[in-house]
């Protein structure tokens, strides 16, 4: 039952006869346990198989012997169960039967099939030392080195079977032919083709086709050029494939004399089907080699349309004047030529077409539209896809997305709307990128509300837009001042089941903070966390920045906390933000103490963190301290703004230190212009100057300056009626 339920694949049966036999305790014998595990194994029923040994052997059914094992190991070899095969060969040796030929050949099996090369040769090793190696072992371990790239120990172990009077049979010779090939060995892999041939095996179209192609890989072209002629003379007719092959690898290599002789010599033998394929395999070579124009030049010629054939093309008219051209050579030419820029080549090769009855195809059209649209020929381009239509082939998504990029790339929103339409009767979706890249557009050019319109009509039409041109969206509106405008359109986004991103609450966020609503921005930061959405760095500087401006420093050094004890490492402009937060309210000791706790943190301060520290110093009326910093930053080679200069100028003159002002003044001018009349500090200098100029041990200085030409002359200023308002 177990052998006829096997040979007619009768799995399911199968398996119910195992449980039917060890429920029913049916008594057997070792041979009959082993032919039924077999049988079982042919099936792939490894499973079933166990469970049958070990039940037969659990309850007495039969006494297991040696022969019962192999049949199991041969089973368990064949499904890569190594594991298993080890588990067995113990459970024999602890019960006394000893391992024979039969044993360990499927124990070889198992370990080359998992790769555990050492233990593999081991077991060889030891039938080899006991006499059992015999061709079937050889062959075992011969594929195995081929399967794991070892194509120089594979072809010597071959070498010495040659020398034991052992020879491997054909199928496995085919087998290892194949496999040298794969493993780019196609030296090894010709001399097994020699010794093959040199037994008497005789080989076949395939086998002549896999050493061919493999020698036009690896550029040894004319190798495979004779062993081609060598197949022919022996009788064996070439299939297309082979001759495509070859005709593609000389051209690649630039031979288009010897890829158009066997063009020539192979034309007769196919038919015009055939011959449209080596046709095809000629132009793809010529475009693959770059030789657009000679691709160009040879199928407008076949055509029978006038142009300026080249000499190397006329030669390959001759070969290819009976065969005419398909819709799929002018395919290989037009996107060729629309790869090398040159469209409207394209565009007369494809009119030629059509004026000699040629169709065209659905991937010929949508190449065009597609070069079209992005080269901004959008007019072309539609009245291309009328004509697509009007032959009778229906557009595709990739063919109206085409056409959608190119009217979203010209902010047309009318028009990409209209199309939408006509996309939803075909069942095409839009491509996020399109609808996203014009939300984008629009809201850079200051059209917020024309981007919220587009969003609008997408939905309208069934299309829900991305996140991200939402995203989009309300920081357009954001940036006309359509604060309430932008927080209904994240309320309606949220209420039609979108998920905001981390990127979507940071714009609203930073957008809140900009206006002074920093108190409903920070509702929008606990909304996030609720919604288990962590706030990135960038979230937490918005915010700190925010209550910064509105002097509320203690939230912004709480969320400062918060930041460190949720992991997230406070940045450069947190500190930053902190610092100038902290001076602005008068509280500069705390500024210092940050800043240390700063470069503790090994958050290392930049030129920008210097001028806000050294700034904020200034308007805490510390200038002295603040000159500290403003001489370590010149020390670590970074150029201070002129902003900080007028800060340390100013804050020591406001203390009555005009001295000290005037020597930071002398450093400017000498490392800077002084700033033009345009400039905001300007009137703040010239009020300073005009101080120093007033003082009796830094006039003299002030008039030298202002001779050499670094400070402007305060006499010709208030001559000129610009003279600073100084009454009360």
């Amino acid at each position: 039952m177990a052998s006829i339920l096997s040979v007619s694949k009768q799995r399911e049966v199968l398996k119910s006869l195992v449980v039917d036999m060890v429920n029913s305790k049916c008594s057997m014998s070792p041979g009959a346990l082993g032919f039924l595990i077999r049988c079982l194994g042919n099936q792939g029923l490894v499973d079933e198989a166990i469970y049958m040994f070990d039940e037969a052997q659990k309850m007495g059914l039969t006494v297991v012997n040696s022969y019962s094992y192999n049949c199991l190991l041969e089973v368990l070899a064949k499904s890569s169960k190594v594991e298993l095969v080890e588990l067995k060969l113990e459970e024999m040796r602890n019960l006394g039967l000893g391992s024979d030929k039969f044993t360990l050949t499927p124990v070889l099996q198992a370990y080359c099939n998992s790769r555990r090369f050492e233990e593999a040769l081991s077991v060889f090793n030891q039938m080899r030392d006991n006499g059992w190696v015999d061709e079937h072992v050889l062959t075992i371990l011969v594929v195995s080195f081929s399967k794991w790239g070892e194509v120089d120990k594979a072809f010597e172990l071959i070498e010495k079977m040659e020398m034991l009077n052992k020879s491997l049979n054909e199928k496995t010779m085919c087998l290892l032919v194949h496999g040298f090939v794969k493993e780019s060995r196609i030296d090894r892999a010709v001399e097994l083709f020699d010794k093959m041939r040199k037994l008497g095996i005789s080989v076949d179209l395939k086998l002549y086709s896999v050493l061919i192609d493999g020698l036009c890989k690896k550029k040894e072209l004319h190798r495979a050029l004779d062993l081609y002629v060598e197949m022919k003379n022996t009788g064996i007719c070439a299939d297309v494939v082979i001759v495509k092959n070859l005709i593609s690898a000389f051209c690649v290599e630039g031979d288009f004399v010897t890829a158009s002789k066997l063009f020539e010599e192979s034309g007769e033998e196919f038919e015009l089907k055939a011959g449209v394929l080596l046709l095809n395999a000629l132009l793809e070579g010529l475009v693959n080699r770059g030789l657009v124009k000679k691709a160009y030049s040879l199928i407008q010629v076949m055509m029978g349309v006038g142009c300026d054939a080249e000499a190397d093309t006329d030669n390959m008219l001759k070969v290819t004047k009976n065969v005419v051209p398909s819709t799929d050579s002018f395919s290989i030419v037009i996107d060729c030529l629309c790869r090398n820029q040159k469209l409207d080549l394209a565009l007369r090769l494809f009119a030629d077409m059509g004026r000699l009855g040629y169709q065209g195809n659905l991937l010929i059209y949508n190449k065009l539209i597609s070069e079209l649209c992005d080269l901004d020929r959008l007019e072309e381009g539609v009245d291309l896809l009328k004509k697509m239509k009007e032959s009778g082939f229906k557009p595709t998504h990739f063919t109206h997305n085409c056409i959608f990029g190119c009217l979203c790339r010209r902010e047309d929103v009318s028009a990409a709307l209209v199309l939408v339409r006509e996309m939803r009767s075909c069942g095409h979706q839009p491509w996020i990128k399109h609808s996203s890249m014009l939300v984008k557009k629009l809201c850079k050019n200051g059209k917020s509300i024309e981007a919220c319109n587009f969003l609008n009509g997408m939905v309208q039409e069934g299309f829900l837009p991305d996140i991200i041109a939402y995203s989009a969206a309300i920081d357009g509106l954001f940036k006309l001042h359509e604060v309430d405008k932008a927080m209904e359109l994240f309320r309606d986004i949220s209420s039609r089941g979108y998920q905001p991103d981390l990127v979507a609450y940071n714009i609203m966020i930073c957008g809140l903070c900009k206006f002074g609503k920093v108190l409903e921005a920070e509702e929008f930061l606990n909304n996030m966390l609720r919604k288990g959405l962590l706030p990135s760095v960038v979230t937490y500087n918005i915010m700190i920045d925010g209550f910064c401006k509105i002097n509320e420093i203690g939230q912004a050094l709480i969320l400062l906390k918060r930041m460190i004890d949720g992991t997230i490492e406070p940045t450069i402009v947190t500190y930053t933000t902190l610092i100038d937060g902290l001076c602005s309210t008068g509280k500069h000791d705390e500024a210092l103490v940050l800043w240390e706790e700063m470069g503790k943190k090994g958050c290392v301060p930049n030129r920008i963190a210097y001028m806000a520290l050294v700034s904020g110093l200034c308007k805490c009326n510390k200038p002295d301290v603040g000159l500290v910093y403003f001489d370590e930053m010149e020390e670590k080679a970074m150029k201070p703004d002129v902003f900080v200069y007028v800060s340390l100028i100013n804050s020591f003159a406001s203390n009555g230190e005009l001295l000290s002002a005037f020597e930071v003044l002398k450093e400017m001018v000498q490392k800077e212009s002084f700033p033009g009349k345009s400039d905001k500090n300007y009137p703040i200098l010239i009020e300073a100057v005009r101080k120093f100029s007033e003082d009796a041990c830094m006039s003299s200085e002030v008039k030298n300056l202002t001779a050499k030409g670094h400070l402007p002359d305060i006499c010709a200023i208030s001559g000129s009626g610009n003279t600073i308002d100084e009454s009360p």
